[in-house]
């Protein structure tokens, strides 16, 4: 049976800073992973889940992923006309994957604003939304835990994981609960972003993962400003967990990629290279060379 979740909303129209002098004229999430960008693996999650409508809250110099999810006509003419029949099947099949919809975010006001601007193509229907900078790698996926959790309680849900290294308390937003997860279930009475290891309310983070109805764009609509006087998704989380029961999926067999985070997109790269049956043997035998 298919699940009601159709759309994701995925937030792209931030400027990472943190990867300067690369991002300066190229998004973040089009930062290579081996030879497929971060935004790509993202998508693929979203496909396989059952989506059929991306939703991208673009910015300021993110043509390249609007040209990326496009034909390129020129390009599959070149290939086939060299006989690369398979590369050009390679290229269209990303075209393919998904209805994609581009929504501009004029104005960088935090990324509970970004999510409030699909408000009127997403329409009356529960979605997804997910970060385009993370993605993850398991069986099942981050996306079909979350739609799954979702379809059982008919409430919003949240993805979580248990991260203990102290950075990590510093870095995630933690769940706050009354109770322990039941079955990798758990109802929330809030979120506490980056709280610190002492004022941590669980061992749980909440990571790129959510799967809302469509009363959190009322709430992101009427939410008061944070922090740097922007408008945050925590915010209206915490909100919207005061009058209506919102869970977290607690997962522990899935790895997770933060690929907003330099050392941490290095390991995406070896690990998802080693990964690779056409360069994985090869890539070992080089790193293992330099120990």
């Amino acid at each position: 049976m298919s699940h009601p979740v159709k759309k994701i909303v995925i937030p792209v129209a931030g400027y990472g800073t943190r990867f300067l002098p690369f991002t300066k004229s190229i998004p973040k999430e089009m930062l290579p992973i081996v030879d497929k960008p971060v935004i790509q693996y993202i998508v693929e999650e979203a496909v396989e889940a059952g989506i059929e409508e991306v939703v991208l809250i673009t910015g300021y110099s993110k043509r390249a992923i609007e040209d990326y999810f496009d034909y390129n006509l020129e390009l599959e003419y070149l290939l086939e006309k060299s006989g690369k029949m398979e590369q050009r099947a390679m290229i269209r099949k990303v075209s393919d994957m998904a209805s994609f919809v581009y929504v501009r975010q004029k104005e960088q006001l935090g990324n509970g604003h970004a999510i409030l601007q699909a408000r009127d193509v997403i329409g009356n229907e529960p979605f997804a939304v997910v970060w385009g900078d993370e993605f993850f790698q398991g069986t099942p996926t981050r996306l079909q835990h979350l739609l799954s959790a979702y379809e059982a309680n008919n409430a919003p849900v949240i993805f979580s994981m248990e991260l203990t290294n102290e950075s990590d308390f510093n870095r995630y937003g933690y769940i706050k609960a009354s109770k322990e997860p039941r079955d990798g279930i758990v109802q929330i009475d809030g979120v506490v972003e980056k709280p610190g290891k002492d004022a941590a309310p669980s061992n749980f983070a909440s990571l790129g993962g959510y799967v809302f109805t469509p009363d959190i764009f009322t709430t992101l609509a009427n939410q008061q400003p944070g922090k740097n006087g922007e408008i945050w998704l925590v915010d209206a989380i915490n909100t919207l967990a005061q009058t209506q029961p919102i869970f977290a999926k607690v997962v522990d067999d899935i790895t997770f990629y933060d690929c907003g985070n330099k050392l941490e997109y290095m390991k995406a790269q070896v690990a998802m290279a080693l990964k690779r049956t056409d360069i994985g043997r090869d890539f070992k035998e080089y790193l293992e060379s330099l120990l």
